[in-house]
């Protein structure tokens, strides 16, 4: 049995930023993740940064986004055959940034590697260990669903006088990639493993309320080999459909087009996805998709939800573990990084307070859950929001489906509505909440055009 202050289940994005602040506060630490690293360096998400994501990741030291990431200054959003552009920048003063979540990964995962928490050390400041494959949950001494633990490993563990007491804290057992099995107490226990968390499931249904809604439709990915199509993203608005346009680097781009969510990917050729995806962006502006080889496709579900509350005892949820969102408003990624934000923060004056103690007073960790709250709930109604405006729908009406052009031409014909967008799209205030740290955001982007 080993013991840590902090335990952290998950080391995707958001585990691994955690792992990153608590290393640059001297917080003792161990991050758990099932997963190889080469296999989620290998797992193609795109992504877009708010200003105030790509502000948390230069003031943590990396700055490769400011590189090679693209600030977009605006979107389009085409129907009737036309582009409408919606001026980010313009209107609120913030732009985003097109850096894939793949990127933020492989920036974090170097940075703690040349910071020594990659490797086969112990448990001494802070460790990212690959192949940990949480088996079961210990809350209190008890795992989740059954009796306290016992066998060989309790027993030699408790002859360590530095390890007596840690019954009482919370814990996981793991078994690494030989299928050793290990146990590990904390302090703290932090589930950051998406969207599928096995410690979101531990919680106490009678405690555990899960809001979630999905939806009727679902997107049909392809990764491109074909120059940019359109200098910023566009989203379309068609009588045949929703469709995507995106970008990934100057030779590929990130396409999709709205399916059925039990779409087989598997059953279109080449030349029937791209003349659906042409189709969809047709219009009297004659504007056109370059083409390429297909070299992958998936097919993406549309589901939103929310986990309250997030803490129960000593364990805390970030990040998809905790709440998802359809991927139209661009959200998931930027929520999950400034959920790990908030969550350092919070984190930092419950051990400050601790004194030395083992019981520190932890409703001080209920100020993570009404911190991030107001957040979480505005990116779900962005993004159900934009969803349904610009998606058709099942048994959708003649009625129903002018009204959705109605309402994309009252919105791009109106500057509260097309500054009402950009807000939502670009992110609300700065990542810890208050006021807006203007000048902060404004050195991000003067840095940015220096690229």
């Amino acid at each position: 049995m080993e013991r840590t202050v902090v335990a952290i289940v998950g080391g995707g994005p958001a585990g691994l930023l955690l792992s990153h602040l608590l290393h640059g506060s001297g917080i003792e630490h161990v991050v758990l993740e099932a997963r190889s690293r080469e296999e989620i360096e290998h797992t193609h998400r795109a992504g877009i940064l708010e200003a105030s994501s790509v502000q948390t990741l230069v003031e943590a030291g990396l700055d490769r986004v400011l590189r090679d990431g693209e600030r977009h200054d605006g979107i389009a959003l085409r129907f009737d055959g036309e582009d409408h552009r919606i001026d980010l920048a313009g209107l609120t003063g913030r732009s985003v940034w097109l850096y894939p979540q793949t990127d933020v990964f492989v920036d974090l995962a170097n940075r703690r590697e040349a910071d020594g928490a990659i490797g086969d050390g112990g448990v001494d400041g802070g460790e990212v260990r690959w192949g940990a494959t949480v088996t079961r949950v210990l809350d209190g001494g008890a795992p989740s669903g059954g009796a306290p633990h016992g066998g060989a490993l309790q027993d030699s563990a408790l002859q360590d006088s530095a390890l007596r007491g840690t019954r009482d804290l919370p814990g996981v057992l793991w078994t690494d990639a030989q299928g050793v099995e290990h146990e590990l107490r904390c302090d703290l226990l932090v589930g950051a493993d998406g969207s599928r968390s096995t410690l979101r499931h531990t919680l106490p249904e009678a405690q555990r309320r899960t809001f979630s809604h999905e939806y009727p439709y679902a997107w049909f990915g392809v990764i491109v080999e074909a120059p940019r199509s359109a200098p910023e993203l566009v989203y379309t608005a068609s009588e045949h459909g929703f469709a995507l346009i995106s970008q990934r680097t100057e030779t590929h781009q990130r396409l999709y087009f709205q399916c059925e969510p039990d779409e087989d990917p598997d059953g279109w050729s080449d030349d029937q996805i791209w003349a659906e995806l042409q189709r969809r962006v047709a219009g009297p502006d004659g504007f056109r998709l370059e083409e390429g080889p297909i070299e992958e496709r998936s097919v993406l579900r549309f589901r939103s939800s929310v986990v309250e509350p997030v803490r129960h005892g000593r364990m805390l949820l970030a990040g998809d573990a905790a709440h998802t969102v359809p991927p139209t408003g661009a959200k998931g990624l930027n929520l999950a990084l400034a959920d790990v934000v908030v969550l350092h923060d919070v984190l930092e004056t419950w051990l400050a307070r601790r004194g030395g103690t083992l019981r520190p007073d932890d409703d001080v960790l209920d100020e993570y859950g009404r911190r991030v709250s107001e957040r979480v709930w505005r990116a779900q109604h962005f993004s159900a929001w934009m969803s349904s405006m610009l998606h058709s729908h099942p048994g959708e009406t003649g009625f129903a489906a002018r009204r959705r052009v109605a309402e994309l031409r009252t919105l791009t014909s109106s500057e509260a509505g097309r500054r009402f967008l950009a807000e939502g799209y670009t992110g609300w205030g700065p990542v810890l909440g208050g006021p807006a740290t203007t000048a902060a955001t404004t050195s991000t982007t003067t840095a940015s055009r220096g690229r």
